[in-house]
């Protein structure tokens, strides 16, 4: 048992560093298995296909990413926690574009879905921006409204921007649009807050 977890593993590795090179399409079975140095029909003993292991790939990553924001947004404020997060979703917007897209963008079969899934917290990375929208109501920091909607709207701003950036729709650099991203989620944050 140990040598199948060992040799799914040495699969996982070498798929996940053919996709941040070069996204899905460097990922066939024949380079996973080259890589991995096994032979390609090995990989179908602990994947059923190419889309099962991209899809394993970005489970993977959405778990990181939702243990790196908890990490990172430990202790702070409820409002400080969201715009921690949110800067974080930038950072690792650009710094590991491929895992991004796989994990925030591409279409997939099994894609959670508004609103059962997330209000079932069966999403990672949002359960952790919605339990900080709940601590945030909850101190009188943000005024009550539904936490998921608030959730998915603060979601919808910062990927939107993240996407419109990415696809060359600013004429800014990084630095500048970092500035702008900051700036604009802190005008929709003051939209939410308490007494306005």
């Amino acid at each position: 048992m140990p040598v199948a977890s060992n040799t799914a593993e040495r699969i996982l590795k070498a798929a996940r560093r053919l996709f941040e090179r070069e996204g899905a399409a460097g990922v066939t079975m024949r380079r996973v298995a080259a890589t991995a140095g096994i032979s390609p029909m090995a990989i179908y003993r602990h994947f059923d296909n190419r889309e099962a292991l991209l899809a394993r790939i970005g489970d993977d990553s959405f778990e990181a990413i939702a243990g790196h924001w908890s990490a990172r947004a430990r202790g702070l404020d409820p409002l400080t926690r969201l715009i921690e997060v949110h800067r974080l979703y930038l950072d690792y917007a650009l710094a590991h574009p491929h895992l991004f897209d796989l994990a925030f963008s591409m279409p997939r079969r099994d894609a959670r879905r508004y609103p059962e899934d997330f209000q079932a917290r069966r999403s990672p990375t949002l359960t952790v921006v919605a339990d900080a929208v709940v601590d945030a109501m909850t101190s009188g920091m943000l005024r009550e409204d539904d936490a998921w909607d608030v959730t998915m709207t603060l979601w919808a701003h910062t990927h939107g921007l993240v996407a419109l950036y990415r696809s060359g729709r600013f004429s800014y650099d990084e630095g500048t649009f970092r500035a702008f991203y900051e700036a604009s989620l802190q005008r929709l944050l003051d939209g939410l807050r308490t007494g306005t």
